[in-house]
């Protein structure tokens, strides 16, 4: 039946959402129209195709979210125009586009990204074999080395045939045909050539701009009056009205609407889908208030907007726009309250149905309505069709639709808008279904990344811990099902949550390697532990330290994992989850808790019955948590000892580490120093690939720092003189490898060798008078211009910095900078003074980089000067640089009172070139200056020292300001700030508001913190400095007032605390006023700062803000003011005073072995922190519909006929009444019934539509059976109405019309 088949049809795909724009433009092109067979038709006629035109439709999706929303069919207009693919080989293009030179350049980019994918794949190789035995695996590398030169020549032959290439097409020849003009231009076939056509678009542009934008929209909207003409002529209009709109933003704030909104309602009402969507796209740039979002609404757009989008997919452009304009009005003002019901409830539908491609994109729109909106979202019943989308992981953005929901949890008044308050564990019943979790990988993964979004939110985590943890413990329980993928993906989950990342060592572990097998694991480096060992100086907000109970639930379901599981490869991975989890208790939960976890209580019983079958499992699995346990606590010493020193000092650490790493005896035979010698084969052969180059290194680093061994080495053999022949530049060895990162192990050990060199009289003789600096110097001197030297082929060139280990030199000379002999050496062959000169070549900001980051500035010498010329003379990318570097000089953590004052003067230099940097012209360079002083200031010698230079901050006003509260921590920078008047100012405005902005400021922070990924090896430390502050308390006011006595003799006169603590008694139980609730996280962030302070800790025993703060944490109705209260605790438990109050109240805290609270506190009483008042729905009153309330006014109609239409359309609502009803309408319609033709039924039609959930197919049926000129013959009617009728007319409300 036909019926049936329009009713169950189902349209084609959409594309997604418009990402980029063509040109910096976006516009809509030449549309043709399509008769029922498909074939396009004009406003007036017919029009045909040229012959032997393609009929074949364009590359570019229908429907798609791109910039230039063309149509996708062939273009047909009264002038015949040839297809865009029947181009041939006679045009000199390919069936692209292409010309036969663009296609070889294209070959050539294609060869040479598979070479460079081999050559990576032959670099990973050799780096593998290197670490290897080396006798073993010879022959191997000989064979990769030979294949890797082979792979760089071969790119390096393509690169210059591409050039080559490129040359020749750009050589003038015989103009081909545009293809832009063909597809934009109608008329004749010949078209213009590109050259003309760029012509003409500067002149219009310049017509434009000199015109006056009235004058330019006046004439226009002439044009648009215009009847009969083709569709291609009204879009080409309407985009130049949205360039006008972009060059004249508030142009639309002067919109004669009268004139406008008529020539946008005839666009609207056009047969042309690309017409209509055009004028969506026009009327959507005039958007500029609620008030022209009222005017447009009253041009019937309601209507219109639901009619595009329950068409099929083929009107995919005019559907992409009426969705784009819905979007437009949550961009505005209080927008969302003129968004009506009846187009919510259409997107609904959109939303819901399965093969939209439109589906994602709605479901976005529906979260931005249900955040600024939820009461319209409820009651056009969205919350089920985003319900469902969590539950089945089909949207991939899970994070930003779960963050909605968490925002609408939050706070009661919101919170009344969810039915059940269960809305959010429907993103756990993917993993908690048994017969769901097999083949749904992807929605696995998708949900995973949901729950984890949940559990690092205040919001989330307490949601699902209300019912006594039941939606977590039904989480883990799922660990018990037999799939590997979802049980991986549970434990990926909590390694994310609980903030854990894998040690570098895990990989191997997982792989099945013992961990007593690989080695040197001390040496290894583990991100997660240098995070914490920070822990003690910053205020280190993190939520995972909270969740006793998720542990507790992790550590049993992990045990019953570990014994069940088949898989040993997700056995090794819960066996290393499990011992990460026990060592961050130990870390961050009280003695109390961790003590009782870290018995294993379950598996230590099993392991110690004979009687349990699993005792060999249990047995098994203690040994591996202890042989984790034991190599984590290897790896986090030498980590904590780095810290130490100074985690950003690269240098001196890798040099440590290499020193460390070496296995040979400085006190060595002679016997053995020889057999190592020959062993390296450097005394066999003069190809160096074929040298042992990490046993030269360990004999460098070893045997030759004896002065014995390494006189024998410079005399008695020729190892020591092949080494530096080898470096030499002219012997074209070493300066001609080829830059990778198996080769860095060259500059490696010439480093070492300089260094060792310099250790001993003899060899720092022998380095004097050896060629390798003199040959050094001379290259250098091929870029000084005042030298005299000139090269055809300079050693420094940029592509050979770049390419090759040329630049390995700059380390060499670095190596030589930090030590004084070293310095006599350089000063002697004068590369001090080409050093100055390379620093103002402006075309060499590369070297120049390699040049300072690769010297040391330790001494006091010409480099110091050279670097302040570069931090004050050079490009900003250089003194950004450059300020950088001076960081790892200007924080150097003093470790005893004989280094203090040494430490202090080394770094005074590096502290006063960073001051200087506060007044540099560019603010990116003083921020990175006061990021690092900052830095600096946590130590006192630095901190008095940078007083003491008095620098000015007033002209960086916001980016000073936390440079400034770090003065406030030492009686000097507090009477420095006092005699400026700072302080008073400063303590009444953070006291009149910057409070509350500062407790926006930490959740904004903490959202970044569990967002942002926790893998950043790619950054060096230099990089990573300024991402430190997401996750941790910025530095607050009172807290560096409290840290003197002078500041808390001035808190305590101005009453500021005594005003926190009022409003913190009064308002903590506020619910509804948002500012309040704000203004009571601002005070408690104030309190919680003053009492994190020994000093600071008086004052809040002279008031009961502790019990006030813990009744907030434990009763208030708003989460996150929960959470805030729960930060606040820890950091009032920083102090003694604070940590003996919150004992009394029954809250622990985590202290270290000296007594020391970690700021990690938690209730003793969890389930009273979790505990939630339950909460009804709000009434469906308030949404002015029920299910099954439709007005007698809308059903009920004085024709009989008409009465059963409507009748009939309430029944397609109802499942088992569909198919009768479509029947029954369909044969209504068959009989040429006059209703479908009248405006009246229509409207009732809509509100039926509007207050009835129906499916998306069942709303296009029903659509589709009123005549198309019925929302004409509205328009028109009420446009024809008198001035004083449409004056009183009201605009149309929310239900519609």
């Amino acid at each position: 039946m036909s019926t049936q088949n329009t009713l169950l049809a189902q349209g084609r795909s959409m594309s997604h959402q418009e990402t980029g724009t063509n040109n910096g433009k976006e516009g809509l092109y030449p549309p043709q129209r399509y008769g029922k067979d498909g074939r396009s038709l004009s406003n007036t006629g017919i029009a045909f195709t040229p012959r032997g035109a393609s009929l074949a439709s364009s590359g570019v999706p229908p429907g798609s979210f791109s910039s230039e929303l063309k149509s996708t069919a062939v273009l047909r207009s009264v002038t015949p125009r040839p297809d865009l693919n029947g181009f041939h080989a006679e045009d000199g293009m390919d069936i692209n586009g292409r010309t036969a030179s663009e296609q070889r350049q294209a070959d050539f980019r294609d060869r040479i990204n598979k070479e460079i994918k081999i050559k990576a794949g032959t670099e990973n190789m050799l780096e593998a074999l290197i670490s290897k035995n080396a006798k073993q695996t010879k022959e191997q590398r000989l064979r990769v080395e030979s294949e890797l030169n082979s792979s760089n020549r071969k790119i390096a032959e393509l690169k210059l045939e591409l050039e080559d290439e490129v040359q020749r097409s750009k050589v003038p020849s015989t103009p081909s045909r545009s293809r832009l003009s063909t597809l934009f231009r109608g008329g004749p076939l010949r078209s213009p050539s590109r050259a003309e056509v760029d012509t003409a678009k500067e002149q219009q542009d310049a017509e434009i701009e000199t015109e006056s934008p009235t004058y330019v929209l006046a004439e226009i909207l002439q044009a648009l009056e215009s009847e009969g003409m083709q569709p291609d002529y009204y879009v080409e209009r309407a985009n130049r009205l949205v360039e006008l709109f972009r060059r004249h933003p508030t142009l639309k704030y002067d919109l004669a609407w009268s004139v406008f909104g008529l020539r946008m309602q005839m666009m609207l009402l056009s047969d042309s889908r690309e017409v209509v969507a055009a004028g969506y796209r026009v009327t959507r740039y005039a958007i500029a208030d609620r008030k022209s979002l009222q005017i447009i609404r009253a041009l019937h757009t309601d209507n219109l907007v639901v009619l595009s989008l329950v068409k099929e997919s083929k009107a995919s452009i005019e559907r992409e726009q009426a969705l784009k304009f819905v979007r437009a009005f949550l961009d505005v003002k209080d927008g969302v309250r003129e968004v009506s019901r009846a187009v919510v409830r259409t997107i609904v539908s959109v939303a819901e149905h399965y093969d939209d491609r439109l589906r994602s994109i709605c479901h976005l729109t529906l979260a931005e309505i249900m955040i600024k909106d939820p009461a319209l979202l409820v009651s056009a019943g969205g919350i089920g069709a985003l319900t469902d989308a969590l539950a089945e992981g089909i949207y991939h953005g899970s994070e930003s639709l779960v963050r909605a929901f968490l925002y609408l949890v939050d706070t009661p008044h919101q919170r009344q808008y969810l039915s059940s308050g269960r809305e959010l564990e429907a993103v756990l019943a993917p993993f908690t279904d048994s017969l769901a979790v097999h083949g749904h990988e992807e929605k696995l993964k998708s949900n995973a990344k949901a729950i984890a979004a949940m559990l690092k939110t205040w919001s989330g985590l307490i949601t699902l811990s209300i019912h006594n943890f039941n939606p977590i413990r039904s989480f883990l329980s799922s660990l018990s099902f037999p799939s590997p993928g979802a049980r991986n993906l549970i434990l990926e989950t909590i390694f994310d949550v609980l903030r854990i990342k894998p040690p570098s060592w895990s990989s191997s572990f997982l792989a099945g390697r013992r961990l007593t097998t690989y080695g040197r694991v001390a040496h290894l480096k583990t991100g997660s532990h240098s995070e914490r060992a920070n822990v003690e100086l910053e205020d280190d907000e993190r939520q995972f330290n909270l969740i006793e109970h998720f542990t507790v639930l992790i550590l049993s379901a992990l045990a019953e994992l570990i014994e069940e599981t088949p898989d040993s490869a997700l056995k090794r991975k819960a066996t290393l989850l499990l011992g990460e989890v026990l060592k961050l208790a130990n870390h961050s939960l009280p003695d109390s808790v961790s003590s009782e976890l870290q018995v294993l209580p379950r598996i230590l019983s099993a392991a110690v019955n004979v009687e349990f079958e699993s005792q060999a499992v249990a047995t098994g699995m203690v040994y591996q948590v202890d042989s984790i346990n034991r190599t984590l606590y290897r790896t986090a010493r030498p980590q904590c000892a780095q810290v130490t020193i100074h985690d950003g000092d690269q240098r001196d650490s890798a040099r440590l580490s290499e020193q460390t790493n070496s296995t040979l005896s400085v006190q060595m035979d002679e016997a053995q120093f020889r057999t190592l010698v020959l062993d390296t084969q450097v005394l066999n052969t003069v190809n160096f690939i074929k040298w042992r180059w990490d046993l030269i290194h360990e004999i460098v680093e070893g045997p030759l720092l004896n002065p014995k061994r390494l006189d024998e080495a410079i005399k008695a053999t020729k190892f020591v003189k092949r080494l530096f022949g080898f470096y030499r530049p002219f012997k074209y060895r070493f300066s001609d490898i080829k830059n990778t990162k198996p080769n860095q192990r060259y500059v490696r050990t010439g480093c070492a060798l300089m260094r060792t060199l310099l250790q001993n009289p003899e060899g720092v003789r022998y380095l004097a008078e050896n060629k390798l600096l003199r040959q050094i110097a001379e290259c250098l001197a091929q870029l000084d211009r005042m030298s005299g030297l000139t090269s055809t082929t300079p050693l420094f060139s940029p592509s050979r910095v770049s390419e090759t280990l040329t630049g390995g030199y700059f380390a060499l000379l670095g190596s030589l900078s930090a030590d004084p002999k070293g310095l006599l050496m350089i000063e002697r062959w004068r590369i001090i003074n080409m050093f100055y000169h390379i620093i103002e070549l402006k075309d060499r900001v590369d070297l120049v980089h390699t040049l300072l980051g690769n010297m040391d500035f330790s001494l006091d010498s010409h480099l110091r000067v050279m670097l302040s010329k570069a931090l004050t003379a050079c490009h900003k990318e250089i003194r950004i640089s450059s300020t950088r570097l001076l960081r790892r000089y200007a924080i150097r953590t003093v470790q005893t009172k004989d280094q203090s004052q040494s430490s202090a003067g080394n770094a005074e230099w590096a502290i006063r070139l960073l001051v200087t940097q506060l007044y540099d012209p560019e603010v990116e360079v003083c921020e990175v200056a006061v990021k690092i002083l900052e830095e600096a200031c946590n130590q006192v010698h630095y901190l008095e020292y940078v007083v003491k230079c008095r620098p000015a901050l007033d002209h960086l006003g916001e980016i000073g300001a936390p440079l400034l509260l770090r003065f406030l921590s030492s009686s000097v920078g507090y009477h420095y700030l006092d005699g400026l008047d700072y302080i008073t100012q400063e303590m009444d405005d953070w006291f009149l508001g910057r409070n509350d902005s500062y407790a926006t400021l930490v959740e904004a922070s903490l959202a970044r913190a569990s967002m942002e990924q926790q893998d950043r090896s790619r950054q060096g430390a230099d990089e990573e400095f300024g991402l430190r502050e997401n996750g941790v308390a910025p530095p607050h006011f009172y807290r560096e007032l409290t840290r003197t006595v002078e500041g808390c003799k001035l808190l305590k006169e101005s009453g500021h605390f005594l005003e926190f603590v009022s409003t913190i008694q009064n308002f903590w139980a506020e619910k509804d006023d948002h500012e309040i609730v704000l203004k009571v996280k601002g005070c408690l962030w104030a309190v919680g700062n003053v009492g994190s302070m020994e000093l600071g800790a008086a004052f809040l025993e002279e008031t009961d803000v502790v019990q006030w703060i813990i009744k907030t944490a434990e009763s208030s109705e708003i989460m996150t003011l929960r959470g805030t209260a729960v930060f606040v605790l820890g950091l009032i438990s920083r102090s003694l005073h604070g940590l003996e109050l919150l004992n009394e109240y029954r809250w622990d805290s985590k202290t270290t072995i000296l007594g020391r609270s970690l700021g990690l506190c938690i209730p003793q009483n969890l389930h009273r922190f979790f505990s939630m008042n339950p909460w009804k729905r709000v009434n469906s009153a308030v949404f002015e519909y029920a299910a099954n309330d439709i007005s007698e006014s809308i059903v009920s109609d004085d024709d009989p006929v008409n009465a059963r239409i409507l009748n009939l359309v309430v029944d397609l609502g109802n499942t088992v009444l569909t198919k009768r009803a479509a029947s029954d309408l369909h044969s209504i319609k068959a009989k040429k019934s006059d209703g479908f033709q009248q405006p009246q039924l229509f409207h009732k039609v809509m509100s039926i539509l509007e207050r009835h959930h129906f499916r998306l197919l069942v709303r296009r049926f029903v659509i589709d059976l009123f005549d198309k000129n019925v929302m004409r013959r509205i328009v028109l009617e009420d446009d024809s109405e008198s001035e004083s009728d449409r004056d009183s007319n009201q605009i149309p409300s929310r239900s519609g019309t």
